[in-house]
């Protein structure tokens, strides 16, 4: 009987080691997994941006000060929270929308909370380093030619906050997907990045080839951004910005004859000799006290095509046989500077080529947009033809 319990005693001990030694195993094996975890995630970030300079963070950033309140649309193709990425922003609600701007303070109410940073590319100036400080950001980006002087960089930089300059805005062809690579980079999304970078490089690739293979003449197209901002016209791209969509879609645009830069100001007279054969209005939320022409989240088909329509009533404008022949079309400045615009490109070769891009359908990429990418999805009309 003694023999017996020893024996018993014996097992029972085996045992009770066995699970003690499982244990530790089990806790040094997750103690790694948890050591590699932070190891990956303390990586450093090495980027440059569109200005050529070199920028290193000691790990991808949790708190990002932008200066453009459409880089927090971008983080939300990359990002499932993006707010959760922002340590302050400008509040230009604008430049969203302010539907957009609700859809997202309804999924992530700590918007609200977010400090506001004044912008360095508001037009109105009053950018405050200060400010910028006080939020205490791992990273501060900025549009590229708007952003802190090069003083203001070093004192960024000597208060352990780097600057990034990206360019979603002056030449859209060449620096918009390196920007967006850069962002998604800096928050340690840059595979989610090549996603959408390589689907929007599937499109644009795809009307660069019809537009090659067929070899089709360049007809006129004027486009008129912000489209009743005031009552004078006409407010059009020159060199770059849209028009270098306009390019690209196979147009040619007449502002960029006269305009030296990205945007500037013809007068009816001049627009009316050039004749063109296509007229394209920006517009959005942010004309509505102006009367000008709204479109987007909020605004129906009916809604945006009469507001579209009574800015054709103005002064020279019905006097243009593009209008009088109903070629006119209405876009949503929303999707313009943004990863989001090749809605925008693809609604622009519908209407400069609609013989050769019968088949591109803007309204299923945008649906695809929302199901595979975006934190908050796209709701409403962003494009409008006058002609029903």
């Amino acid at each position: 009987m003694v023999v017996l319990k020893m024996k018993v005693n014996l097992i029972s001990f085996a045992r009770q080691s066995a699970r003690a030694i499982a244990r530790v195993g089990t806790l040094a094996g997750a103690a790694l997994i948890l050591f590699g975890a932070v190891s990956i995630h303390a990586q450093a970030v090495t980027v440059t941006d569109v200005t050529g300079r070199v920028v290193t963070l000691p790990k991808p950033a949790t708190r990002v000060l932008i200066d453009d309140g459409r880089y927090l649309v971008a983080l939300g193709l990359i990002h499932p929270d993006p707010v959760s990425l922002i340590a302050a922003w400008p509040r230009d609600i604008n430049r969203i929308g302010q539907r957009t701007y609700d859809q997202f303070r309804a999924k992530f109410p700590a918007i609200e909370r977010i400090p506001q940073a004044s912008s360095s590319s508001s037009s109105g100036g009053g950018f405050s380093l200060e400010k910028a400080l006080a939020v205490r950001p791992d990273v501060a980006v900025f549009m590229a030619g708007t952003g802190p002087s090069p003083d203001e960089v070093k004192r960024f930089e000597s208060a352990g906050v780097q600057v990034v300059f990206i360019d979603f805005f002056s030449h859209p062809f060449t620096n918009l997907e390196p920007s967006f690579l850069i962002l998604g980079k800096l928050v340690g999304r840059e595979r989610q990045a090549q996603a959408f970078v390589d689907f929007r490089q599937e499109r644009t690739k795809r009307i660069a080839d019809r537009l090659a293979s067929q070899k089709a003449a360049r007809p006129k197209v004027f486009v008129e951004v912000h489209a009743g901002m005031s009552e004078e016209c006409c407010h059009s791209p020159g060199k770059g910005n849209i028009g270098d969509y306009i390019t690209f879609v196979g147009g040619h645009n007449i502002g960029a004859d006269v305009l030296p830069g990205p945007s500037g100001r013809l007068n009816v007279e001049y627009v009316v000799a050039q004749d063109p054969a296509v007229y394209i209005a920006t517009g959005g939320p942010h004309l509505e006290r102006a009367g000008g022409f709204v479109v987007g989240p909020g605004y129906t088909v009916e809604r945006s095509r009469a507001s579209l329509a009574k800015m054709m009533e103005r002064p020279g404008i019905g006097l243009l046989k593009t209008v009088r022949q109903g070629e006119v079309h209405g876009l949503s400045h929303q999707l313009l500077n943004s990863p989001l615009d090749i809605l925008a490109i693809e609604a622009l070769a519908k209407w400069v080529h609609p013989s050769l891009f019968k088949e591109l359908d803007p309204a299923a990429t945008m649906a695809e947009i929302n199901s595979k990418f975006l934190a908050v999805p796209l709701e409403g009309n962003y494009w409008v033809d006058l002609r029903r």
